[in-house]
């Protein structure tokens, strides 16, 4: 007598497998179109959109374009887009980054005009994209990045950040006290509703390479000395319980996809909302294999969004939110 003449087995997890209705709902993890942020660049001078060669289907954006593709986003449902700056002109200490007439917060004004509260409105404060040597910070003269010197800067750039009506800045230079620094300096100005988002374990990865032409970036060398070592998961958690710590109402995993396992203890970890980013390489790297007819663009896509979340984003930042917010009301 064979065991299946016998009944057996007994326990078959199959059966929650049967059926699209079946798996529907007994799904443990699911994304939806208001969980997904758009990042977004808007360039100085531009009167169209410029094509990123090495982000198929990502842009540089004129004011227009960006406008237009804000309008995009939040018909589609995604929940925010976070807004990058690329200026025509750089310096030392990045000045345009707190110009009320620099582009990032020129954009920023048109958008959260634009938009009201149909999406979130949200900032990237970092001086990497306004410094003329492309690092994060202010540098000291033996050439190292200014930790005290850069949170004076970084003060300065979310207060006109707010002013220009950002909902929510996005603080990813990993400098030391940020959060405490920008959230005592918004408070004494009134900004005490001004949410921030700590990039707390933002590692120094091979997968940013596609964002420095997005950024047009200056960067000589590499961010080592801020940014975590891709080796390291206890410490990305603890970059997170300081970050909550001084304030923080979001923390942010950065990669995503090649830090799955520290988005996970960091979520277990602290009690505020945990974010990640889905970063330009990435991207890229799918965009490529499915350009190559290696996988299937759009499965691969939401697999990816997905995974994330599994392990533990409440959202996520991602190129493809318009398009995947698109996909996911479909079905």
């Amino acid at each position: 007598m064979s065991y299946a003449s016998a009944g057996f087995p007994e326990i078959r997890p199959r059966r929650l497998r049967q059926s699209p209705g079946v798996r529907a709902l007994v799904r443990e993890t699911t994304v939806e179109p208001q969980q997904l942020v758009l990042p977004m660049f808007v360039r100085e001078g531009l009167s169209e959109a410029v094509p990123i060669s090495s982000m198929p289907g990502v842009v540089q954006h004129s004011l227009d374009s960006l406008r237009r593709a804000a309008v995009e986003a939040a018909e589609a449902g995604v929940g925010g887009v976070m807004l990058f700056g690329v200026p025509q002109v750089r310096d030392a200490t990045g000045s345009g980054a707190d110009d009320p007439d620099g582009i990032l917060n020129v954009a920023t004004r048109a958008l959260a005009s634009e938009m009201g509260d149909r999406l979130v409105v949200q900032t990237d404060l970092c001086l990497d994209e306004f410094t003329d040597h492309g690092h994060c910070g202010v540098l000291a003269d033996d050439g190292s990045v200014d930790n005290d010197a850069t949170l004076d800067r970084y003060v300065a750039m979310a207060i006109a950040q707010a002013r220009a009506g950002s909902h929510l800045l996005g603080l990813s230079g990993m400098m030391d006290g940020q959060v405490t620094a920008i959230r005592r300096g918004l408070d004494a100005e009134g900004f005490t509703d001004t949410l921030l988002l700590g990039y707390a374990a933002k590692y120094a990865s091979a997968f940013y390479g596609p964002f420095r032409e997005a950024v047009d970036s200056q960067l000589q060398g590499d961010r080592r000395t801020y940014q975590l070592d891709p080796g390291n998961r206890r410490e990305g958690v603890r970059e997170a319980l300081i970050d909550e710590a001084e304030g923080a109402d979001i923390v942010m995993v950065k990669p995503a996809m090649s830090f799955l396992d520290v988005l996970r203890e960091v979520r277990d970890a602290v009690r505020v909302p945990v974010w990640a980013y889905q970063i330009s390489g990435e991207y890229a790297m799918i965009e490529a294999a499915a350009a190559n007819g290696w996988i299937d663009r759009r499965a691969a896509v939401l697999e990816s969004l997905l995974s994330i979340r599994r392990a533990g984003a409440d959202a996520v930042l991602t190129y493809w939110a318009t398009e995947a917010a698109g996909w996911l009301r479909e079905r």
